[in-house]
């Protein structure tokens, strides 16, 4: 059986949206209860754009990437999800600005409960308390950065509408599961798989933070003497490196899911996963099978156009492709 194409996906507001090769797909269940689906070409195809396929430049275009697309699908679930009949088209703008500048504001809180805040406490923390040297600072940098992360997945999952999500999460590996595994797109078929997924980004944000002590340890090294704020400027303009080697990592751990470094790897990613999925409802899962059909609709479209590329052209067109010159076919 000829391999697959590698389709992953994201959990939104009342939906979930899949990405192909070349497309993306987001499929909201409105409340009305109807589904809209929606699918769009990917910001920048690799094969036409060598340097987002090059060692460590693809984790950093994977990053990028699975923000824009993540953002873009989680502004268009928002929307769908406030279509009730009594909202006007001004809430529903209000609602949209409100995310906007959530998502905006978003992005300096990650830099500071992550990088700048733990980073801050290891050193100046740890000078208190007796802690000397980077290797010990960068530890416990690392542990406090992990505990963040933690305890911030624990106190959102205990917010209803985080827990829905999770559920779509569930869904969205269930549906992908079934998907790599040529089963049908059934939603009592779907079910039976698990919610956890070695492929997950959650794998990915803990490589991160294990590649990002590494990567902190030497950049303190090299900057051994230096004020404690152009460390922590460092750390910020180290991101772009820390997510491509972690890409990397990941990179070689799949390419044989049986080894124990792609096992070892994926166990904290796995066990997060216990948190952020929930086992989904067969509506929910219904949701994520219409993005995975969308996604998979083009993919079948690009082989069907391929195929015909590759077909046997007339014989008054110049020759049989395939066929050495001058052999009739029979």
């Amino acid at each position: 059986m000829a391999s697959k194409p590698s389709i992953g996906g994201q959990a939104v507001i009342e939906g979930v949206m899949m990405r192909g090769p070349k497309t993306w797909a987001v499929a909201v269940r409105k409340p009305n209860k109807e589904i809209v689906v929606h699918d769009y070409p990917l910001p920048i195809y690799p094969q036409s754009h060598g340097w987002t396929r090059r060692p460590f430049m693809r984790g950093v275009w994977v990053l990028l990437e699975s923000l824009l697309i993540g953002a873009k699908a989680l502004k268009m679930s928002a929307a769908y999800s406030l279509e009730e009949e009594e909202d006007s088209e001004e809430d529903v703008e209000s609602a949209e600005k409100v995310l906007n500048y959530t998502l905006g504001f978003g992005l300096p809180v990650i830099l500071a409960a992550f990088i700048i805040i733990p980073a801050f406490l290891s050193k100046w923390g740890g000078n208190q308390l007796g802690i000397e040297g980077d290797v010990a600072h960068n530890l416990v940098e690392g542990l406090i950065r992990i505990s963040f992360f933690l305890g911030y997945i624990l106190m959102i999952s205990l917010i209803p509408d985080v827990r829905r999500v999770f559920q779509f999460h569930g869904a969205e590996h269930k549906t992908i599961y079934a998907y790599e595994n040529d089963d049908p797109m059934d939603p009592k078929v779907i079910d039976t798989y698990s919610t956890l997924h070695v492929r997950c980004g959650t794998n990915f944000l803990f490589i991160v933070m294990a590649v990002s002590v590494v990567g902190h340890l030497a950049a303190d090294i090299l900057l051994m003497g230096s004020p404690l704020a152009v460390k922590l400027g460092a750390r910020i303009l180290m991101i772009p490196l820390v997510a491509g080697t972690a890409y990397e990592v990941i990179r070689a751990a799949g390419k044989n899911e049986k080894s124990w470094f792609f096992k070892a790897a994926s166990l904290p990613g796995l066990a997060m996963q216990k948190i952020t999925t929930r086992p989904p409802t067969h509506d929910q899962i219904e949701v994520a099978i219409k993005a995975m059909e969308a996604v998979i609709a083009r993919v079948e479209a690009d082989a069907a156009e391929q195929a015909r590329n590759y077909e046997v052209r007339p014989a008054e067109s110049g020759g049989f492709l395939g066929r050495e010159p001058g052999i009739e076919p029979a």
